[in-house]
């Protein structure tokens, strides 16, 4: 794919759900995730020139909406906006559990659409019914995958701490998604 392949016109329409998703589960707010989505449009209109063709066009976005996730966290956390702020990489094939979980656009039914908006939204119902501590301890390790030292620094918690909130919003989600999702 060369730059001149890539088509913003398309990218609402072609790349918009999946971002969504991917947003929504690491900021837990529509609004905002809504607001990183256009941000990130606009960055890369701005960026498309730049666009090397060495991957695909939704990894190309994926890896702007990173930035900006990590952008609005660190801004948030602005009193510990020096402390290192790390998401796993992008990997187009070999995704991270939620990934694999964000069915790719190119290969849903509506079926597969309708099952996906449903888990997201059980995902975020269980996670607004933590204590807002914990859902932050939650996203932050299991979901954005930073590394232990990052978190405990950045709330001032001991590893000890962590993953005994670690272990209770692990079991209090297993719980709902068994009430919401399997039932």
């Amino acid at each position: 794919m060369s730059s001149t392949a890539i088509n913003p016109s398309e990218w609402v329409s072609r790349y918009s759900d999946y971002l969504f998703n991917y947003t929504i589960t690491r900021v837990n707010d529509r609004e905002l995730a809504q607001d990183l989505i256009s941000e990130t449009f606009l960055a890369a209109l701005k960026a498309k020139d730049n666009f090397k063709g060495e991957a695909h066009e939704r990894t190309w976005l994926i890896s702007i909406l990173k930035r900006k996730i990590i952008d609005y966290y660190r801004k948030s956390n602005s009193a510990k906006g020096k402390a290192e702020v790390r998401m796993p990489d992008y990997q187009d094939e070999e995704g991270s559990w939620l990934e694999q979980r964000v069915a790719d656009p190119y290969d849903k039914t509506a079926e597969d659409n309708l099952e996906n908006t449903e888990l997201s939204l059980a995902i975020m119902d269980c996670l607004a019914l933590l204590p807002p501590k914990q859902a932050q301890i939650f996203k932050l390790k299991t979901i954005d995958e930073f590394d232990t030292e990052v978190i405990c620094n950045d709330l001032k918690i001991t590893a000890s701490n962590l993953w005994v909130m670690i272990h209770r919003a692990r079991k209090a989600m297993m719980d709902c998604m068994k009430k919401s999702w399997l039932d």
